[in-house]
């Protein structure tokens, strides 16, 4: 239990890529908070598969968008399981749109989600992370790092979150580390993607 006394904090952690990360830090002692916004069903059964782990675990309703949203979040998270250690800044959206089929309304909420999100969250956070020389991991991804055609703001709003996470580096430390990964595709388990999935693991080490 080598997070043991440790406490997590990972936005959109009731599902999939948030879900696991939750989980495996649970599994290795760290009570975990998680964050949702409309997956309120998966958020509690996720907190109950946390909990199986006998750690604490806490779900809490937050758009990462909003700076009210997040700062009532952040103050519950510290209220409930007394501070932060860990900030997995997971949550994000992603769209496959041509390029000029993109509009306005999309390009701003993709770097709403992806950019602005991550931002507000680790400033919020920063004076509990702070207390205890916490560190941030930001959840870019391979589209940050490639070109894809048809995703142009999503790759873009990707880029932006692995600069972020860089001039964060360099402005928290030495007290905080800050760092990203960028995965590549994950595959869900959704039966219309198998073929695609098939086809994307033989081309990936």
């Amino acid at each position: 239990k080598p997070l043991s006394g440790k406490t997590a904090l990972i936005t959109g952690g009731a599902r999939r890529l948030g879900r696991a990360i939750g989980l495996e830090l649970a599994q290795a002692g760290a009570d975990v908070a998680i964050t949702f916004r409309r997956s309120a069903r998966e958020a509690q059964h996720t907190v109950i598969d946390l909990g199986s782990f006998g750690v604490r675990a806490v779900a809490l309703r937050c758009d990462i968008t909003e700076e009210k949203s997040v700062r009532s979040a952040i103050r519950e998270t510290v209220k409930e399981l007394g501070g932060i250690d860990i900030l997995v800044n997971n949550a994000a959206n992603y769209e496959t749109v041509e390029f000029d089929q993109i509009t306005l309304q999309q390009w701003d909420a993709i770097f709403a989600s992806n950019t602005r999100g991550p931002f507000l969250v680790s400033r919020e956070a920063l004076k509990h992370l702070r207390e205890r020389r916490g560190k941030i991991i930001n959840l870019g991804s391979l589209g940050g790092l490639r070109a894809w055609a048809s995703h142009a703001h999503y790759c873009s709003s990707k880029a932006a979150v692995h600069m972020l996470t860089k001039v964060m580096a360099k402005a928290l430390a030495p007290e905080l580390a800050v760092n990203y990964i960028a995965p590549g595709m994950i595959d869900l388990g959704e039966k219309a993607a198998a073929s695609f999935m098939k086809k994307m693991a033989r081309e990936t080490p």
